[in-house]
């Protein structure tokens, strides 16, 4: 059976000897310096000013869109759209924050949302912001859409937990918008078992995230900040101030336990997506243009691809369902991510009035027909060639 993944982290054994001799020798394990170290790590690796680490992935979405209602980016009832073909916690935390979730169609190539896409949908909905995926490592013309979204004054927000390393134009996904989410889920382009962060070059923004992540507390903030923030409030600095709540906020916090598994698999990050891309263009130059049992997927227009999943989309839900059964026991798949979220009960019970959104979307094609299969960096060059040779017919 060739899994999804095969091992928790990169050099695995080496990774946990290491990690006991820290939880060994470690003074505490509670959000400390590891945490605030991988902050910096990653934040040189991603070209952004600030990285604000958090216990994952779908935490990082929901801390943004809370950020923006605790500073009036957005208030509740605003129109916020997304791509229809995502994970769920894209989705609920635009539903359970009190706005409205506007799904917005993906193109059939992309697997994404395109500058065409969202202005349809912006002829039908007053956007105030768009909370744009990054699908599987690939986009479409995300340039566009930021240069839209400027137009319109709409606040762009990337959840780029499944494209850390691709690159579009020569700047980074999850570049684009005022802030992105990143995942360091175990089957995720880089594990820390559990963890996920923000990143942004806003300095405000910054500083709202790392309240929301810690209950509203100040404690996270420099120490010019918490001299502003304690003033503006008339807060007393010597007794009240650790237990004072500026503002809607979580427990997000990672641990340093998560914190120093970053910062041993980071230096592994640059091999990790350049083999993972080396493995998705050679599988991808056999299925996605020597076959037509799939719809051609683009991404020439991608300067560099890098995805933890290589997805295909049959032209038949027959197609799909004979590679369902002749993986068993041998691939393991999965559908595409989460597939069309308003085919999910939850959007049907909550957001009834756009559930019929996606009834000849593609989207919902994609939902139907798609799988996808395991891009990791320690699958064998044996195991690529029964990939291709597994998904090249029926």
């Amino acid at each position: 059976m060739i899994k999804l993944i095969k091992s928790t982290f990169y050099e695995e054994e080496k990774t946990k000897k290491a990690l006991s001799e820290f939880i060994l020798n470690a003074d505490m394990l509670s959000f400390a310096t590891e945490c605030t170290k991988f902050e910096k790590k990653f934040s040189t690796f991603h070209n952004r000013k600030h990285t604000i680490f958090v216990n994952s992935g779908s935490s990082a979405n929901l801390a943004m869109l809370q950020a923006l209602l605790n500073l009036g980016k957005l208030k509740k009832g605003d129109n916020v759209g997304f791509s229809a073909l995502t994970w769920s916690t894209n989705v609920m935390p635009i539903i359970q924050l009190g706005l409205n979730a506007i799904p917005i169609d993906v193109e059939l190539d992309t697997l994404n949302v395109s500058s065409n896409k969202l202005i349809e949908a912006i002829k039908t909905y007053n956007l105030k912001a768009l909370f744009l995926t990054n699908l599987l490592g690939f986009c479409d013309d995300i340039d566009v859409i930021k240069k839209v979204c400027n137009e319109k004054n709409i606040i762009l927000i990337e959840d780029n937990c499944e494209s850390l390393g691709t690159v579009y134009k020569k700047r980074l996904l999850g570049n684009y918008g005022l802030a992105s989410s990143c995942s360091f889920y175990v089957g995720h382009h880089m594990s820390t078992i559990e963890g996920g962060v923000v990143c942004t070059d806003d300095d405000e923004f910054a500083d709202m995230l790392r309240l929301v992540r810690a209950h509203g507390w100040d404690r996270n903030l420099t120490s010019s900040n918490q001299t502003s923030i304690r003033k503006k409030y008339n807060v007393n600095s010597t007794f009240y101030s650790r237990y004072t709540f500026y503002d809607f906020g979580y427990n997000f916090r990672p641990t340093e336990i998560n914190g120093f598994i970053g910062n041993t698999q980071i230096k592994y990050l640059p091999k990790i997506i350049k083999r993972r891309n080396e493995i998705f263009l050679k599988i991808a130059k056999e299925l996605y243009s020597k076959t037509d049992l799939y719809y051609p997927l683009k991404y020439s227009h991608i300067d560099f691809v890098s995805n933890f999943a290589i997805p295909l989309i049959c032209k038949s839900t027959k197609i799909r369902d004979i590679l369902v059964k002749k993986c068993a026991n041998k691939v393991e798949i999965r559908p595409v991510v989460g597939g069309d979220m308003t085919q999910q009960p939850f959007f049907r019970n909550t957001m009834t009035k756009f559930s019929h959104m996606s009834q000849n979307s593609n989207a919902k094609i994609i939902h139907n027909q798609g799988l996808y299969f395991g891009n990791n960096p320690e699958l064998t060059n044996t195991e690529i060639d029964l990939l291709i040779e597994t998904f090249s017919h029926i």
